[in-house]
């Protein structure tokens, strides 16, 4: 009877554990650059992680860095604002007259529906 292959069984061919240790060994250089060297490092449920220390628990201040939470938050502000395309004075102009051409359009089409659903209203139930 044939043998059904299991993931396992191409282990054997040369190379293949050499091109594994290396892809293991580049994601673990790349996992470790993130962390400082000099944190302890405890093993628990199969992955390392960092230990909890007295300090963990306590806000961590931002150094370097200027006005905290509220002047970040200004600070992104004005950072979104300078990534705004603003009109010119002309496109402004133009829009608000879009604007108010397209308002006093609409409220004269309100107005007159208005009107005379009111007219037939009072002509059907009297005056």
């Amino acid at each position: 009877m044939a043998e059904s292959k299991r993931p396992g069984d191409d282990a054997d061919r040369p190379g293949d554990d050499e091109a594994f240790d290396d892809a293991v060994a580049a994601e673990d250089d790349a996992r470790t650059d993130d962390v400082e060297s000099d944190e302890p490092v405890s093993s628990g449920g199969g992955t390392a992680v960092r230990e909890r220390t007295e300090n963990d628990d306590k806000p961590k201040k931002k150094e370097g860095r200027r006005g905290g939470r509220i002047g970040g938050f200004f600070r992104e502000v004005v950072g979104e604002l300078r990534k705004v395309i603003w009109p010119t004075r002309k496109e402004l102009l133009t829009y608000t007259g879009v604007v108010i051409a397209f308002v006093t359009v609409m409220t004269t089409i309100v107005a007159l529906l208005d009107y005379g659903f009111g007219k037939a209203v009072l002509a059907s139930f009297g005056n």
